[in-house]
This record gives structure tokens, sequence and C-alpha cells, in this order.
């Protein structure tokens, strides 16, 4: 009787599970299907009262304005700029705060040295510092080196905000890594740099994929920081510049919707092209042994 009734209940509960799961899903999604159908749906729809849920025209209208494309407005928004600064601030901090926190994660996991721990825990608490608090400090100093409005400065800033997490991450990966590999490898005529590179890097992909997404997503959303070291269009991000569409008294919802559709779009691919190592390196990487 025992055994008849562990199926049932399994398959119910699995169920269950895989309904929770697209509800969740399903309600995750719900902002950015919204923002989506706001960017093509005609300006009169925006405020209308009772809400109109489903567009009665789809219209590209959004997106000429934007471009410049409707001959009765002169104004223009820089978005190939947004772009080309956000991809050149998220891409640039990306590889240098993987790169640094692969290495420095695999010390910490691999090597004992003089003030280990204490090292690794200031690590950790420098990414308890908000933005907020760093803006003031970073325009100083950076006024003073003359990076104000220049995108590369701004990457180096998103590399340091972001490396200690990238650390923690590959920190606790390779230490799920059994040593006996690695010193299979030393036995076998590898030096560290060897051994690093032909068997804990290749078993670290996972982890690596994972910061990477971390790292690029929190750069390309970031809006505090850029919004003071950017201060003209020419060195602004895609944050800041959804931000060029509130005035003081009206807020242009269609157009700051069209812009978040633009911006979803490079999001999204970076992360469909490194999903299926994402959900393994959160949940094996992520846990400390």
């Amino acid at each position: 009787m025992m055994t008849t009734s562990v199926g049932p209940n399994r398959r119910r509960n699995q169920l269950l599970m895989n309904i929770s799961a697209w509800l969740i899903l399903l309600a995750l999604a719900l902002p950015a299907f919204w923002i989506i159908l706001t960017a093509f749906r005609p300006n009169a729809e925006i405020n209308a009262s009772p809400t109109v849920w489903i567009p009665r025209e789809i219209t590209l209208e959004a997106f000429y304005n934007m471009f410049g494309l409707n001959p009765e407005i002169r104004q223009r928004v820089p978005v190939e700029d947004y772009l080309r600064n956000s991809l050149t601030a998220a891409v640039t901090s990306t590889v240098i705060s993987v790169l640094v926190g692969t290495l420095a994660g695999y010390a910490f996991a691999r090597f004992r040295f003089r003030f280990h721990t204490h090292a690794f825990l200031a690590l950790m608490l420098s990414r308890t510092v908000p933005g907020v608090v760093l803006s003031l400090p970073l325009f100083l100093f950076f006024s003073q080196l003359g990076l104000v409005n220049n995108i590369f400065g701004l990457a180096l800033v998103y590399a340091a905000v972001n490396t200690p997490f990238t650390v923690w991450l590959m920190d606790g990966f390779f230490r799920q890594i059994p040593k006996d590999l690695t010193e299979a490898a030393y036995i076998d005529g590898c030096g560290y740099w060897s051994a690093f590179w032909r068997i804990d890097l290749p078993l670290s992909l996972p982890g690596l994929s994972s910061a990477a997404i971390f790292a690029f997503l929190a750069a390309w959303n970031e809006f505090q920081i850029v919004s003071v070291l950017a201060r003209s269009n020419a060195s602004k991000t895609f944050p800041p510049g959804l931000f060029s569409f509130t005035e003081q008294f009206t807020v242009d919802w269609r157009g700051m919707a069209a812009m978040s559709v633009i911006m979803m779009v490079p999001a999204i691919i970076f992360v469909v092209l490194t999903q299926r190592n994402l959900v393994r390196g959160l949940t094996f990487g992520a846990t400390k042994g």
C-alpha cells in the first residue's frame, strides 16, 4: 500500500512545483511584457481610463520619435551613444572583474597565506558599501584625474565594485573541485599555472559564466554612479538616458518604454548565450565547502 501511494504523491508534488515555477516566472515576466506593450501602443492609450490592457493598434511611433525619423519632432535621443557606452562599460568591466576575480578566487581557495581570512573578509565587506556613498568621493577623485565623462574610467569603477562578488563566487566554486585532481597534475609534472589552466579552469567554466552574467547585468543596469560620473549625453549609458524622458511635470512613458525595449535586447542576448551554465554555476559554485 505504501509503495502504490508514493508514486502518485510524488507526481502530484512535482506537478505543483512545476505550476508554482511557471506562475512565478509569469509574475516576473509581466512587468517586462507590459513595457513592451507600452512601447508599441498609441500615445492616447498610455494614460487612458479605464486602462487599455491590449493595444488596439500597434505603432512604431515611439521608436521613430526616438531615432529622429518623425519630421514633426526635431529633438533626437542619442541612442547609439547610450548603446556604445553601455556595451563598452559593461563588457570592459566584466572582463576585468571576471579575470581578477577568477585568479583571486583560485588563490583564496587553493593556497593559505598570511592574513588569508582577514583579506577575504575585507574584500567581502567592501561589497557592502552602497553606490550612493561612493558617488561623491569618486566624482571628486575623478575630477582631479580628468576622468569625468570617461567611459573607461567608469568601467574601472564597475570592475572594482563587481570584483568582490566574483571572488566570492569563484572561491566557492574552486573549493568544490577535488584537490586530488590538482595534486595529480602536480605529480604528472604540471606547475601551479599549468594545473590551473588545464584542470581547474575548464571545470570552473559554469561558475565563470555565472560571474560574468552578474557582473555584466550589474554594470548594464547601474544608475547611481554613472549619473554622477557621466555628465554629458556623449558619455551616458542607458539608465541615465532613460531618466532624460522625465520632465518637471510630465513623463514620456512610451518613449521610456521604447528605450527600455532596446536596452533589454543586448542583456537578453548575453544571458541566452550563457544560460546553459547559469543554473549549474549558481547551485554548484556558490556553495561553500
